[in-house]
């Protein structure tokens, strides 16, 4: 499943999944890094292209590239939270997953918060949100970590669900190295030719 049907997002009551259908702007978000090998192609493409995105990081990654932490916010994109060491809620209890998100906080400093996997229990919900974190799920997942799914599949999985106010989930780990540094010149040029607009999510 590439889109979230609305059935689903009902489950998640506070969560955002999507932006303003007529807001005319797509919300690009990568997963994981920063990730060298990953994380800076991605940054000098989307330099390249003018395109602004929201990268959700884990924090034992920006602990070691704090220098990429630091240029993503330097070119104005977006960081957000994605756990310190991309922590599954199915496996871990409430005040564990929140001290893991805090120690994450200290280096990332966002109150926007993505769960790993899109797995978080009922409790755990609640938890982050008291905590005073938006959380932010998605709409258009790319499958772009999938080794089964080829560049072009990957790009069809978000160019025929894309629409005005689509968060687009795509990944800066190593998993998803070929298929993202493949399709990403060619979404983005998808995303201006729709006469879309790149926007942050901190801008939803």
């Amino acid at each position: 499943m590439v889109s979230v049907p609305d059935s689903a997002q009902k489950l998640f009551p506070g969560v955002v999944f999507s932006g303003d259908r007529s807001s005319n702007k797509v919300y690009l978000t990568f997963d994981d890094g920063p990730i060298p090998e990953v994380t800076l192609p991605i940054l000098d493409i989307l330099k390249q292209q003018k395109a602004l995105a929201t990268f959700f990081e884990v924090g034992e990654n920006v602990y070691q590239h704090p220098d990429i932490h630091q240029r993503i916010l330097d070119e104005g994109h977006m960081v957000a939270n994605h756990t310190f060491n991309h922590l599954s809620g199915w496996k871990s209890t409430s005040k564990k997953y929140l001290e893991n998100i805090e120690k994450a906080n200290e280096l990332i400093q966002s109150n926007y918060f993505r769960p790993p996997y899109g797995r978080i229990s009922p409790k755990q919900l609640r938890c982050v949100k008291d905590a005073g974190y938006e959380v932010i799920y998605w709409d258009i997942l790319s499958k772009d970590y999938n080794k089964s799914v080829s560049p072009e599949e990957c790009l069809n999985n978000v160019a025929s669900n894309l629409q005005s106010g689509s968060i687009i989930l795509m990944h800066d780990s190593l998993k998803a190295k070929k298929n993202v540094l493949t399709v990403l010149p060619k979404l983005l040029e998808i995303i201006k030719t729709k006469g879309l607009e790149f926007a942050r999510v901190d801008q939803l």
